[in-house]
């Protein structure tokens, strides 16, 4: 156990930190090597978009939006090797049937509060059939969007369903490779994590020539749980946690996580639902447990491969072998924590 003394300093730089200065601006101690943007984005061609609702107050007010992840870019087509992992399902994340089966991700993985999964599903189709036929390409007669949520119910007027069509497609067309923003943006901006604001975190780490990336929409956890850097912070900051609409404290752990695991390291879907299963390792670090409340859903995908999705013919693929792969798991480790 680290002493005391350090987490109180801990806890006081993070109170006092300015909003846009990130963990290792404090310093907090992670360990790792980060990308060029410490984000998603640092693996090469994916892009990432945001809508982001804000307006009102009370009871009626709208936090809320949506995140768009595009493996390849939201200008291709082409699928990517990808899998899944429910560490515990009290949440959604559409289409994973088909990716479970097929090993394949197409289109971009969706974020959105618990009640506009439907509608953000719908708009994405309705969506990629107009881009198609603009394109005077032939539209498939069938498309299975992988669409997550976490509930903002508690700062958002949740089922005043104010994500619409035109939101969603806000989120696609706005995506883009480079820095991000973080905290109260897209699908993350009604989150409550820990018992502190939550909302839209993202990180990355190198190893070797390749790159993890990871995106989380985070609604996850206890107060006193939290921990940061393995102090437990969150012991020493009780006062304060939020009441909940009915008066009581908010301090159950019934939120969720989606966490987004991308790479550009060439590894197969079964490699791929492995490297899923080692965000919880990440999440740990924090402090979660994971509780029976929580929607704790991790996806991955490669961007190696770019032929993965080949409906005809032979193809030749590359994949690390799996006594390689503990690089690509600490890594994966580092940038979810």
């Amino acid at each position: 156990m680290r002493p005391y003394w350090l987490a109180l300093c801990l806890s006081a730089a993070l109170l006092n930190a300015h909003a846009a200065e990130r963990a290792r601006d404090i310093p907090v101690p992670l360990d790792g090597i980060r990308g060029a943007w410490n984000a998603i984005t640092d693996v090469k061609a994916v892009e990432v978009g945001y809508q982001t609702l804000i307006s009102g107050s009370g009871v009626a007010a709208i936090r809320t939006g949506v995140t768009a992840i595009w493996p390849r870019g939201k200008t291709s087509n082409a699928p990517a090797f990808g899998g899944w992992f429910s560490l515990n399902g009290n949440g959604e994340m559409t289409g994973t049937t088909w990716l479970e089966e097929s090993g394949l991700l197409s289109g971009p993985v969706l974020i959105t509060n618990t009640h506009s999964v439907g509608t953000v599903r719908d708009s994405f189709i309705k969506w990629q059939v107009a881009r198609i036929n603009k394109l005077g390409e032939e539209a498939d007669e069938w498309s299975l969007p992988v669409v997550a949520e976490t509930w903002d119910g508690f700062l958002n007027d949740v089922n005043g369903f104010h994500v619409h069509e035109s939101d969603t497609v806000a989120a696609l067309e706005n995506a883009r490779n480079g820095p991000l923003q973080e905290g109260n943006v897209g699908g993350g901006t009604g989150m409550v994590c820990y018992g502190f604001k939550g909302g839209t975190g993202t990180s990355s780490r190198k190893f070797g020539r390749y790159t993890v990336g990871v995106l989380v929409q985070c609604n996850c956890g206890r107060r006193a749980q939290l921990q940061i850097a393995g102090v437990p912070i969150g012991k020493e900051i009780q006062d304060e946690i939020p009441y909940a609409k009915n008066g009581a404290f908010r301090d159950a752990d019934v939120g969720s996580i989606i966490i987004v695991v991308a790479t550009d390291a060439p590894l197969l879907p079964t490699q791929l639902k492995r490297l899923a299963r080692r965000a919880a390792l990440g999440l740990a670090r924090t402090g979660s447990i994971s509780g029976n409340g929580s929607g704790d859903i991790f996806i991955a995908f490669s961007t190696a491969n770019p032929e993965a999705g080949t409906g005809k013919g032979l193809i030749n693929i590359t994949m690390i072998p799996n006594d390689d792969m503990n690089p690509i798991f600490e890594a994966t480790v580092q940038a979810t924590e």
